[in-house]
């Protein structure tokens, strides 16, 4: 799992409400930018100024100047929705779909962002960071996830209507939400609100 300082995802609910959100993972940020069948919806990555603008929200620290390509834009959507399918199943306790555990072995297999020291003392990328080097880091953090210690805490927020994917790396493993001012905070107002109509 990446241990890059999290900066946190900006998202919006269909109101348009702005929210904070941490999936806990590198690997599952880029689950927030669309997905294969019903999430292709929101998709967000259609040009290489869109895969760097998600790489610049990202946990990556400091943000990655890259050279990034029309098909390592393609190969960042297979590898997200390879990905996106086999953390759903993961979190079902089903088989991993054909081919899609291979779609995200052989993205890791590729050179990762390597991190050097500038001569300033702080934190760098190496050479000329591209968008191969960018799937790579999220495929090799996903292998991290998937088999780590964390892995059984791989979870769907509780709310019927969202399927945002995190990871749960709380000390007591009981978060049930996306985000607490948004899916938890609707969760409360709900049953607020249930209590007040068996009270009336």
């Amino acid at each position: 799992m990446d241990s890059s300082a999290t900066k946190g995802l900006t998202l919006h609910s269909h109101t348009g409400v702005a929210y904070q959100f941490d999936p806990g993972a590198l690997c599952l940020e880029l689950l927030t930018t669309g997905g294969p069948g019903p999430y292709r919806r929101y998709e967000v990555l259609h040009e290489p100024a869109d895969l760097a603008a998600w790489a610049d929200r990202s946990r990556l620290t400091p943000t990655p100047v890259l050279e990034i390509s029309e098909a390592e834009v393609a190969d960042a959507r297979r590898l997200r929705d390879a990905l996106f399918r086999v953390v759903i199943a993961h979190t079902r306790g089903e088989p991993n779909p054909p081919g899609d555990l291979e779609t995200i072995n052989e993205a890791a297999t590729c050179p990762d962002l390597a991190p050097a020291i500038a001569s300033t003392g702080k934190r760098q990328w190496a050479g000329t960071p591209t968008g191969t080097h960018l799937v790579a880091a999220v495929a090799r953090d996903a292998v991290e996830l998937l088999t780590g210690p964390f892995a059984h805490r791989i979870r769907t927020c509780a709310a019927e209507d969202c399927h945002l994917v995190y990871v749960d790396t709380s000390r007591p493993g009981r978060r049930r939400w996306c985000s607490m001012e948004h899916c938890g905070n609707r969760h409360k107002v709900r049953a607020l609100r249930a209590r007040h109509s068996e009270e009336g």
